[in-house]
């Protein structure tokens, strides 16, 4: 049987996806039975603060621990959309205030990331609205960001909810959720006008009231809830 270069290429790309499904199938099944499951933070380009909020997701590991059962590791990993590592969390969480920037090669690897049964939560700590719309269209072109209704299960998992919380003005604009869906299902999820990062963070560190704190925390628990079960 003779291959052309191009129909190679794309066999080899195709088999590389398909292994990297089986792997990261793998190790969520691992994971299920293991004592204590990761979770991530993405370090991406552009000069945007990825790294902004560095007590949210540790808390929002604590309280979903202690509320809705689960059994996180207490240290996040700060991982590279280029990693291949990125194949071993179940859920990336996001955030920042300026700009975003993914390459080619990222490109890349963030969709087979997310078609492969991956899950991105994006939570807009103000200013980084229009970077993460130009670059996750370069990800998913074919799709677009969705506002999510309220009668969408990540509303409903241990907490119900009939609006996204809205955790910080900004803008003065109604807090948003929005997804981004590959065949029928949700891979990624994005806080818009809510700020749900700033709400899991340390108490003393924006002064929120508890009730709102506790509302971004049990929102941020429907999410974890919703990326292990999908």
């Amino acid at each position: 049987m003779i291959f052309n270069i191009k129909s190679l290429t794309f066999l080899l790309s195709k088999n590389i996806l398909i292994f990297k499904i089986v792997v990261f199938s793998f190790f969520l099944l691992i994971s299920n039975i293991a004592t204590a499951q990761k979770v991530a933070i993405l370090k991406y380009d552009g000069g945007g603060d990825w790294y902004a909020n560095p007590t949210a997701v540790p808390n929002l590991i604590s309280f979903c621990n202690e509320n809705i059962n689960t059994k996180i590791d207490s240290r996040p990993i700060n991982i590279s959309p280029k990693s291949n590592e990125l194949f071993q969390f179940p859920i990336i969480f996001m955030t920042g205030h300026g700009n975003i920037f993914f390459d080619k090669f990222e490109v890349e690897n963030l969709r087979n990331y997310l078609i492969s049964g991956g899950f991105l939560q994006i939570s807009d700590n103000y200013g980084m609205d229009k970077y993460i719309r130009r670059e996750m269209k370069k990800v998913f072109p074919e799709s677009e960001f969705k506002e999510i209704s309220y009668n969408h299960p990540i509303y409903h998992q241990n907490y119900n909810f009939d609006a996204i919380p809205k955790i910080h003005e900004h803008n003065n604009k109604q807090a948003q959720g929005f997804g981004i869906f590959y065949e029928g299902k949700m891979v990624c999820f994005y806080d818009y006008e809510s700020d749900l990062s700033d709400g899991w963070e340390d108490e003393a560190i924006h002064n929120d009231p508890k009730k709102i704190r506790l509302q971004a925390l049990q929102m941020g628990a429907n999410i974890v809830s919703f990326a292990f079960k999908n």
